[in-house]
């Protein structure tokens, strides 16, 4: 368990309402070293093991007020649109605040997933693999379009900015992709997120994810995942914030995650260190693997959503301690210890998800247990009614030894749980039984 750290039982504070953030609170909520839970402001699931507290990610001195008035010492960070807005640096400055242990970057770090032109530039001078790209606004869009009609499809465009995980378009059709970049810069399409587009060089392989937890100098790697980012089954249709994830990744061997440790971790982090940034907190790094060549599609500053379904079960060590350590830069104090059983999540979401869907209805939900546990995302209470409340609703994360239990654990729950227009995907990990049964 490594070299015991001084702390006694505190009281948490996790910002955030997802199905990220209920799988944190539920963690931390099993650790000796937890008192009292807050979650900021939560859904129906954290509600139940936690106090929710009805302030948004971005009233900071709403939560400031929560902090000091609650005594609390730790506070975890769920989402990217605190970070980016500058919450740690809102702490930071505050003399009644930094004090408190806070488990996320400042707003420089967040920069790597707060503009994707940022984390390329800095990819490329830290000499992190990645793909090539090129940025182009609204004053550039003509050379935009020429540019598009010289590559090769197919065509990569990704808004500069946080777009939901929506942001990026992948299409075959130059058409397509000349329409889409006018879209995105002439008329706005994600709003301020598409002021500036990349349009990167496509990368042949199979994705996966990397987490890696930061003190500003040590680091843990935590379990890998691979999660299913379209609505429809066999990869198609519109892009989500994510419908299921899988965690180990068969093919993500001990050979492979040296080379992302080499190659990607290491650079990124004395990187960040020579820039100036002092990052405390996730960096999730998206990866293509091309035979066994590791090359990053993009950064992001937290843990993904679903991908925290699937990791943080498989975590064995006290998480309380393990944030504990990150905040007060002791991360080499701690020995992660990890389940080798295998996680899998299914995302069930609201009938016409990612475009408009209703919200407010009616839920019955199936009991979670040691090996199927329920995750909510976006749920409310209403009255003594647990309604629907966006987009991506429920995860149900199945746990077993082999991969293939673990599948039909979390879908049997997608089956079970029940309300008006549910949709879930059915081929979650399918995939990657096809890859260990060649």
């Amino acid at each position: 368990m490594g070299i015991e750290l001084n702390f006694g039982v505190m009281n948490i504070l996790v910002i955030g309402s997802g199905g990220r953030e209920h799988t944190l609170t539920w963690k931390m909520a099993q650790s000796g070293r937890c008192d009292k839970l807050f979650v900021a402001p939560g859904n129906a699931g954290t509600a139940e093991i936690a106090e929710n507290v009805d302030l948004s990610v971005t009233d900071f001195e709403g939560i400031k007020k929560l902090v000091l008035e609650k005594d609390i010492q730790l506070v975890v960070v769920g989402p990217e649109v605190p970070l980016v807005a500058g919450i740690v640096d809102f702490f930071k400055a505050d003399a009644k605040l930094k004090k408190v242990g806070i488990i996320g970057p400042d707003s420089k770090g967040a920069l790597l997933e707060g503009s994707k032109d940022f984390s390329k530039d800095f990819m490329m001078k830290y000499g992190v693999p990645s793909a090539f790209s090129k940025t182009f606004t609204k004053e550039t869009l003509e050379e935009g379009k020429t540019y598009i009609e010289n590559q090769k499809g197919p065509y990569v465009l990704k808004a500069d900015g946080l777009a939901a995980g929506k942001g990026v378009i992948i299409t075959e059709d130059v058409n397509e992709a000349k329409n889409t970049l006018h879209e995105m810069l002439a008329e706005a399409k994600f709003g301020d997120a598409s002021s500036k587009v990349l349009i990167e060089q496509y990368l042949e392989g199979i994705e996966l994810s990397v987490f890696v937890l930061t003190d500003g100098k040590n680091y843990v790697i935590l379990p890998e995942a691979k999660d299913y980012k379209r609505i429809g089954e066999g990869d198609t249709g519109l892009n989500t914030g994510g419908m299921g994830a899988v965690s180990p990744v068969p093919f993500a061997d001990e050979a492979y995650l040296k080379k992302v440790e080499e190659k990607v971790v290491k650079p990124t982090l004395e990187g960040l260190q020579k820039e100036g940034i002092h990052y405390v907190g996730f960096i999730f790094i998206g990866l293509m693997n091309n035979n066994g060549e590791p090359s990053v599609i993009e950064y992001n500053v937290r843990m993904g959503d679903p991908e925290t379904q699937v990791v943080f079960p498989r975590i064995q060590t006290d998480v309380v301690r393990l944030f504990k350590a990150a905040a007060e830069g002791k991360l080499d104090k701690i020995k992660l210890k990890v389940s080798p059983n295998t996680a899998v999540t299914t995302v069930t979401v609201a009938g016409g998800y990612p475009e408009a869907y209703k919200k407010g209805h009616k839920m019955e939900i199936p009991v979670s247990t040691k090996d199927k546990l329920v995750f909510h995302a976006g749920t409310t209470q209403k009255e003594e009614q647990i309604v629907t409340n966006g987009g991506r609703v429920m995860a149900f994360t199945g746990m077993a030894k082999t991969l293939n239990a673990a599948v039909k654990k979390s879908q049997s729950m997608a089956r079970k749980v029940k309300y008006n227009g549910k949709y879930f995907r059915k081929d979650i990990g399918q995939d990657l039984l096809a890859l260990i049964q060649k």
